[in-house]
C-alpha cells in the first residue's frame, strides 16, 4: 500500500517481498498507491458509500510481534467512505455500510517446532499490503444473514476485480462484533453497551460455526445475570468454541494521529463520477436481468452468477443457441444439472455439443399419419373411451404411435394430429 513491493504473497519463500518502508526502518518515507486507493473507491460506490472529498492517513498504534514499525497506517475520522446501503433486494433485506477505509497489513506469525524448541517465526511478505475494511452497521439477527452478505461482498470484489477474495490464501478475513440485544433494546433500537470481536476467521463455515457458539455462549452469561466482558475472541474448530485472545481496546488505547509522512487526499466530482462510470454490472445487477431476460428461476441466476468468467461463458452459449433455437434455460440446464460446460473451454462447444444431445431425426410427416392410422385402427376400445371423457387415454394413445414410429414420433405433432382426427369424426 505504501511501497513497491509485490502484493502477490502467498506462497511465496517468506522474507523475499521487502523493503525498508514495509520492515518499518528508521527514515523509511512511505508513498500512496494510487490503484488501491481508486479500487477501494470503486468498492465503496459498489455499496453505494458517500465518497469523502476530504480523507486522510492515521497512525494506529499498539504493539505486537507482526507490526514492524509499532503502528499501522490506517484511516480513522477521514475514512475514504461512509454512509453506504446495501439493498439485497432478492434475499430481501438490506444492510447499512458505516464505513469502508484503507490501511495496510501486517506481517504473518508462523508457529512451529524448531531445534525442538516451540517457536514463533514472523515473514513479512504481507507486511505492508494494501487492505481494504468494510464495516457494517449492527444490522444482523442471525449467522445466515452474516453469511450471505459476506458472499456477496465476495462477489462484488471479484467482480470488480480487485481482489481474489481467497481466503485460503489470506486475501479475505472475516470478523465479526457480537452483542446480545434485550427484547426492550430491540424495541428501541438501542445497541447494547458491550461487544465481543470474533477475529481473523478464513471461512464462510467456521465463521458461522463460531457466531452460534459465541451467542451460545454469551446468551448462558446473560441469563446468570452476569455481564460479558469486552474482548477479542478467537475460534476453535477443534473444540467447537471461540476463546480468549485479548481485551477488546476502545479507540482511544490506539493514540491515533494523523500520519505525517503522507499528504491529504482530496477528491473532485468529477474524479468520483468518472470512477463510477468505470463500474461492471455488479452481481445483484446480473442476477436479476438473468432473471427478467432469460427467465431463469432465482437459483438458477445465483448459480450462474457466481463466478463471472461462468456468467459471460453462459451468455455467449445464449447467443450461439439463439440461431440454433435452443432455450437459454436448456443451456442453463445443461450447465448446472450436466456441467457440459466444465467440458468445453468455449460456448460453441457446448452448443454443439446440446444439438448432439437432444436433437432427434423426427419421422416424416407421411409416415407418423401412417402411424397413427395404424394405432387408431388396432385400438377401437381406447378411441372410444376417449369420445365418452376419459381424456387419459391421449396418453396411451400417443405412446402406442411412438412405439409404432420406433421412438422417431414427434410427440406434439402425434397429439395434434391426433385431436384433429378425432374433432374431423
Amino acid at each position: 500500500m505504501f511501497c513497491g513491493c509485490p502484493a502477490e504473497h502467498f506462497a511465496r519463500k517468506p522474507n523475499t517481498q521487502v523493503c525498508p518502508v514495509c520492515l518499518g526502518l528508521p527514515g523509511a518515507l512511505p508513498f500512496a498507491n494510487k490503484e488501491a486507493i481508486q479500487n477501494s473507491i470503486k468498492f465503496a460506490l459498489a455499496f453505494d458509500c458517500e465518497i469523502n472529498k476530504f480523507s486522510k492517513f492515521d497512525r494506529k498504534h499498539y504493539f505486537y510481534p507482526d507490526l514492524p514499525k509499532g503502528y499501522q497506517i490506517s484511516q480513522y475520522d477521514s475514512p475514504l467512505s461512509i454512509n453506504g446501503n446495501f439493498q439485497f433486494s432478492i434475499f430481501k433485506f438490506q444492510i447499512r455500510i458505516r464505513r469502508i477505509h484503507l490501511e495496510e497489513d501486517t506481517a504473518k506469525l508462523v508457529h512451529q517446532t524448531v531445534d525442538g524448541r516451540k517457536t514463533t517465526l514472523i515473514d513479512f511478505n504481507r507486511s505492508g499490503v494494501a487492505l481494504v475494511e468494510l464495516v457494517t452497521e449492527p444490522d444482523f439477527t442471525n449467522p445466515k444473514d452474516v453469511v450471505d452478505f459476506l458472499k456477496e461482498v465476495q462477489l462484488i470484489a471479484r467482480y470488480l476485480g480487485i481482489s481474489n477474495a481467497d481466503m485460503e490464501k489470506g486475501s479475505m478475513r472475516l470478523e465479526a462484533n457480537v452483542s446480545l440485544a434485550t427484547s426492550y433494546q430491540l424495541q428501541t433500537t438501542i445497541v447494547p453497551d458491550y461487544k465481543v470481536e470474533l477475529k481473523n476467521i478464513n471461512s464462510f463455515r467456521f465463521l458461522t460455526k463460531a457466531l452460534e457458539s459465541e451467542l451460545k455462549r454469551q446468551k448462558e452469561i446473560l441469563e446468570k445475570g452476569e455481564k460479558v466482558l469486552q474482548e477479542t475472541r478467537g475460534y476453535d474448530e477443534n473444540t467447537g468454541k471461540t476463546f480468549s485472545q485479548r481485551t477488546k481496546e476502545e479507540a482511544q488505547d490506539y493514540r491515533y494521529f494523523p500520519e505525517p509522512d503522507i499528504p491529504p487526499l482530496k477528491f473532485s466530482d468529477v474524479e468520483i463520477e468518472k470512477i463510477k462510470k468505470e463500474l461492471p454490472e455488479l452481481p445483484s445487477q446480473k442476477r436479476k436481468r438473468f432473471m427478467d431476460s432469460y427467465s431463469l428461476p432465482l437459483d438458477y441466476s445465483n448459480i450462474l452468477t457466481e463466478d463471472v468468467g461462468r456468467a459471460d461463458y453462459f451468455e455467449k452459449a445464449v447467443e450461439l443457441g439463439s440461431k440454433e433455437n435452443i432455450s437459454p434455460k436448456l443451456i442453463a440446464d445443461m450447465m448446472i444439472n450436466k456441467k457440459l460446460d466444465l467440458e468445453f473451454s468455449e460456448p460453441g462447444g457446448l452448443i454443439r455439443k446440446i444439438i448432439e444431445v437432444t436433437k432427434i431425426e423426427y419421422a416424416s410427416e407421411d409416415a407418423t399419419n401412417e402411424a397413427i392410422r395404424k394405432v387408431l385402427k388396432e385400438n377401437q376400445k381406447a378411441v372410444e373411451d376417449y369420445k365418452k371423457g376419459k381424456g387419459q387415454v391421449l396418453g396411451f394413445l400417443i405412446g402406442m404411435v411412438q412405439k409404432e414410429s420406433k421412438g422417431k414420433g414427434d410427440p406434439k405433432k402425434i397429439e395434434q394430429a391426433i385431436l384433429k382426427l378425432f374433432r374431423k369424426d
